[in-house]
């Protein structure tokens, strides 16, 4: 456990509550919703605070507009982070320089690959003087509503459920082997509207989880930001469409996160 968690725990700002409502995206330092799917900083931060401790190492599957490598800069985590868009690769790593005073690395990657992921992270982890890393956060596409790249590879590319979880599968277990034992990581899921139905993808990745790894789950939290997705100033219209409809409208995300236990 981070020591945020466990000093001066009265003072402390962490949210242990289940159900996190913010208001709106912290804008702070480099952060700059740039990236469509970008999670909101309070998020890594709340986990990274809790869940390490300065001069630890976080690893993430899907690094995207770098807003936890950000976040790991502020709090003076080392990190190494995986992505397969090198266009946004290049524009974090930009955002980074001058260097920082933290070890960190993007690679251009396919987390689902083993032996590619496999290479890449060993030699991160040999360059930073580590065997395993301290925390694992993934944040991955919500199947194919946001095409991040047009390569074959790519999560977002899959619109079969069951392609997708397979390879979110394989993204997990590689990323996985690289956390050591007894350490925290948490996956941010949301669902999605497909065909007219709710597809509670959130869920299908959570069993997935639980059901390929030895893993402990510690936490279920559902994130609400408000205005989420451009709705600010324009509730009227979706409230009228969802009226109209049958459905609801999609404000939330969940975070799961879970304890490695081998």
């Amino acid at each position: 456990m981070g020591n945020d968690s466990n000093s001066n725990w009265r003072e402390v700002d962490l949210n242990v509550d289940s159900l996190w409502i913010i208001g709106e995206r912290d804008k702070s330092g480099k952060h700059a919703n740039v990236y469509h799917g970008n999670f909101i900083p309070q998020v890594p931060d709340q986990l990274i605070r809790r869940y390490t401790k300065e001069g630890d190492t976080v690893l993430e599957l899907f690094s995207g507009g770098g807003t936890t490598l950000f976040e790991c800069e502020k709090l003076k985590r080392n990190y190494i982070g995986f992505d397969i868009n090198k266009q946004i690769i290049d524009y974090v790593r930009g955002k980074m320089q001058p260097s920082s005073q933290i070890k960190y690395e993007i690679c251009d990657c396919d987390v689902a690959d083993f032996t590619e992921f496999n290479q890449a992270a060993i030699n991160v982890c040999n360059e930073q003087g580590i065997e395993k890393v301290d925390f694992l956060i993934a944040h991955p596409p919500y199947l194919d509503v946001v095409k991040f790249t047009q390569d074959k590879r790519d999560l977002s590319q899959i619109s079969d459920i069951d392609t997708f979880m397979s390879k979110f599968v394989d993204a997990m277990r590689n990323g996985l082997s690289f956390l050591a034992k007894d350490k925290y990581f948490a996956l941010v899921a949301g669902d999605i509207y497909k065909r007219s139905e709710v597809v509670p993808l959130a869920f299908y990745m959570m069993d997935a989880v639980k059901k390929n790894f030895n893993v402990k789950m510690k936490g279920v939290i559902i994130k609400n930001i408000e205005g989420n997705k451009g709705k600010l100033g324009s509730q009227d219209i979706w409230k009228y469409r969802a009226l109209k409809s049958d459905y609801f409208l999609f404000k939330h995300e969940y975070i799961f996160v879970f304890k490695k236990m081998d």
